[in-house]
């Protein structure tokens, strides 16, 4: 008889037990607390970067373009990033198109001049060569004078005056072309000079654009590993794009004894981070290495990065030492270290609640709870030091209890003097 009631008492007080488990008011909700935490407290702001080397030679085309009025070069062939040159290796091969027509024009400008020059030769030889034989002909109209008044001696005293005047006469008239002649001479020559000047001017603009022509063919001024260079939206320069003749870059050799990680920081953090900060780097293509750095760098001012709706600041971290597993362009994750606490009390920031200017907590006090107020210190991402109001052995609500009514609310004795 005792065997058959213990099994529908058993049942019935499982009911019971699943009731008052699952079976309750549907409204409660369990509460959550934690402790405080004692121990090392850093504050750090975290941001990811991008390997590059501090220094590096820059590949460089055609450095004198915009003399002929060519502001881009396209180009055409590219060796692949991460090749590696020697000194005279080839690298790349820019579009001529632009160069070629310039060519083109300055060749036609030197025929012009070559013209010119030639027709002032023969315009001047022309012009001189008549100038001699009018002054052959005066000479001779000269002679004639004399003899007409050697004759005239047997003549009346006025035809041998009349011969005196035309001797005279003739005799100024020879002098003046002779110094007419000499100022010919010199104009033809000056403008012969001046049009030989003009033509050796198209012809070394044409020279120029002749040497031009053959650094449109890049080659590498070092050995190294090959870098594509960067345009100022942080994308590559790669075959197709152009390059502006006012810093006509190609691509980089960098040097791999000095690097440093590129990031940037939200506006946010930004007044946190300081020249002279340690940095915890560490890369996500070897998972474990980790490496020193030191902010050498911090921008002024903010710019807006591609797929960020906020103003990001540019900040450079110096990696100490060298490594050889170190390559450009590698993704860093950069820890950077603006305070730390050896021994502190810390509390999650979801405990810690704002009244009236000041930060309470609420802690469990036997079955019900209380309010505290505490004063903090330091923060970080995830928790807050507490300086004073709680101990280690409180209980803290993570959230706020969901009846407040009634809670006593406990304030520290003395004015919060640091907040540090």
């Amino acid at each position: 008889m005792q065997k058959k009631l213990i099994l529908p008492i058993a049942l019935v007080l499982s009911v019971i037990i699943l009731w008052v488990v699952f079976g309750g008011n549907k409204d409660e909700t369990a509460e959550l607390y934690t402790s405080p935490r004692q121990g090392e407290f850093v504050v750090e702001v975290i941001s990811t970067g991008e390997l590059r080397a501090k220094n590096s030679t820059e590949i460089k085309g055609p450095q004198g373009v915009r003399d002929f009025r060519i502001n881009n070069m396209k180009i055409q062939r590219l060796i692949p990033e991460g090749s590696i040159v020697k000194e005279g290796d080839f690298v790349a091969e820019l579009d001529r198109s632009p160069i070629l027509a310039k060519m083109q024009d300055a060749q036609l400008e030197v025929q012009q001049a070559q013209s010119q020059v030639t027709q002032a030769q023969l315009d001047s030889t022309l012009t001189l060569s008549q100038a001699r034989d009018n002054l052959i002909n005066l000479e001779n109209a000269l002679e004639e004078r004399e003899i007409a008044v050697e004759q005239s001696k047997y003549e009346s005293p006025a035809v041998q005056r009349q011969a005196e005047i035309e001797l005279d006469k003739a005799k100024r008239t020879l002098a003046q072309e002779k110094k007419n002649y000499q100022t010919k001479v010199k104009q033809a020559v000056a403008k012969i000079s001046e049009i030989e000047a003009e033509l050796s001017k198209k012809q070394n603009e044409l020279n120029k654009i002749r040497a031009l022509m053959s650094e449109f063919t890049v080659y590498a001024p070092d050995k190294g590993m090959l870098i594509y260079k960067r345009n100022w939206n942080g994308s590559k320069i790669t075959v197709g794009e152009e390059v502006s003749a006012w810093n006509p870059i190609v691509a980089e050799l960098p040097d791999f004894t000095v690097m440093e990680s590129l990031t940037y920081v939200n506006e946010i953090d930004i007044q946190k981070v300081k020249e002279g900060q340690k940095v915890i780097v560490g890369l996500d293509a070897v998972q474990g290495k980790i490496l020193d750095g030191t902010v050498t760098s911090v921008a002024n001012i903010g710019e807006q990065r591609p797929n960020s709706d906020s103003k990001v600041y540019e900040v450079i971290i110096e990696i100490a030492g060298t490594d050889s597993l170190l390559r450009p362009a590698m993704t860093t994750s950069n820890e950077i270290q603006i305070n730390r606490l050896e021994d502190a009390i810390s509390i999650p920031l979801e405990t810690i609640h704002a009244q009236d200017s000041l930060s309470f907590v609420f802690l469990k006090d036997g079955l019900g709870a209380k309010m505290q107020q505490v004063e903090l210190g330091l923060i970080n991402e995830n928790e807050a030091v507490i300086h004073r109001g709680i101990s280690m052995d409180d209980r803290l609500f993570l959230s706020m209890p969901e009846d407040t009514s009634g809670i006593s609310k406990s304030y520290l004795q003395d004015d919060i003097t640091s907040n540090n």
